[in-house]
């Protein structure tokens, strides 16, 4: 004869067995979406400034404010918990040939205003170069990036759709870093 025992463990194998294939449903529906959106960065008030990093160690730290216009509100579906957006410069160097720097952040929940409308936003995180890599440099590219965080599924890493390269000036600003 079967116990209560082993009759409340197919109870609740059962159970786990149908919330597993929703789950899965869930990720299907959203799975195919390309999560995509415009975006237009503007940049302003550049300068590159010598010293030395918190480690001691010499560079460069670029320094400029930028306006951020994006409607990520196409973004969030029943499946989207949040998204995760971040700033990024990527420039070449002689060092290196790829260099991508996080500059600004920000998490948007469900529910809130996805209507992005910034103006003169500094950077969040400092610029620097593990060198002399900044001043003068005329090919520095910004572009916005985000991960959907989903209830169910993978966590797909976009990038916007616009972005904008801008050059920093050739002399050193007065102010130290």
């Amino acid at each position: 004869m079967n116990t209560v025992l082993s009759r409340l463990n197919t109870i609740f194998a059962f159970t786990l067995s149908v919330m597993a294939a929703l789950t899965f449903g869930c990720f299907l529906t959203t799975a195919f979406n390309d999560n995509l959106a415009p975006v237009h960065i503007d940049t302003f008030k550049h300068s590159v400034k010598s010293g030395y990093t918190p480690y001691n160690e010499r560079s460069e730290k670029g320094d400029f404010v930028f306006d951020l216009q994006a409607d990520l509100n196409p973004l969030f579906n029943w499946n989207v918990k949040q998204l995760f957006l971040y700033l990024t410069a990527e420039y070449q160097t002689q060092n290196n040939v790829l260099n991508q720097v996080v500059l600004w952040d920000k998490i948007i929940l469900r529910g809130n205003n996805a209507l992005l409308d910034y103006r003169s936003i500094k950077m969040k995180y400092p610029f620097f170069d593990d060198g002399n890599g900044l001043k003068g440099h005329d090919n520095i590219t910004l572009s916005l990036s985000w991960n959907v965080i989903p209830n169910a599924g993978m966590l797909p890493r976009i990038y916007g759709d616009g972005q904008t390269s801008f050059s920093l000036p050739i002399e050193y600003s007065n102010r130290q870093m």
